[in-house]
């Protein structure tokens, strides 16, 4: 974000009830914007109404940007969640390629589907007899950079070419 619109305060939208997640990406993603001198906005949303309300409060605290935080709740609404950054015109960033697929501006992460399908292994080997305190901690190893050129259009946005030539996937 700090590259394709530089010089905006950006907004966080987390889930204020999944603090174990919320908390480690706050403090990930303020450290980031202090390094790199970004006003940083959080908003809270745990419920369909709360995510209208947070981005409807983007104006009022004058975000030019926003990311999604990982959250199960957030990856059951990617319909939702991209349609209200259209309609409201803000530059937004998420954390897996189903976002950018579904014809958000541009993604961060690795795949909604590969993180469940990890999980899915992991209760099997549970349900198999393994115990959990013996399975290995596993963090994701494809992060995928996927930007949505539609999306960038659709802002009047224009992708930096050093962005692009990072991306590992561009959607026309």
């Amino acid at each position: 974000m700090h590259e394709l619109v530089p010089g905006v305060a950006v907004a966080l939208l987390v889930n204020p009830t999944n603090p174990a997640n919320a908390g480690p990406l706050l403090q990930a993603v303020q450290t980031g914007a202090a390094t790199h001198g970004i006003e940083l906005h959080v908003l809270e949303a745990a419920t369909e109404s709360e995510v209208d309300a947070a981005f409807a409060a983007l104006s009022r605290v004058r975000a030019g940007a926003l990311m999604i935080g990982t959250d199960a709740f957030f990856n059951s609404r990617v319909d939702q969640l991209v349609a209200l950054a259209s309609l409201h015109k803000v530059p937004t960033i998420y954390p897996f390629r189903e976002y950018a697929v579904a014809g958000g501006l541009i993604s961060y992460g690795d795949s909604i589907f590969g993180s469940y399908r990890a999980a899915g292994a992991y209760a099997g080997r549970i349900i198999k007899g393994e115990k959990p305190a013996n399975l290995p901690v596993q963090q994701t190893t494809r992060v995928e950079l996927i930007v949505n050129l539609k999306a960038a259009n659709a802002l009047g946005l224009n992708v930096p070419l050093t962005l692009l030539v990072r991306a590992d996937e561009v959607i026309e």
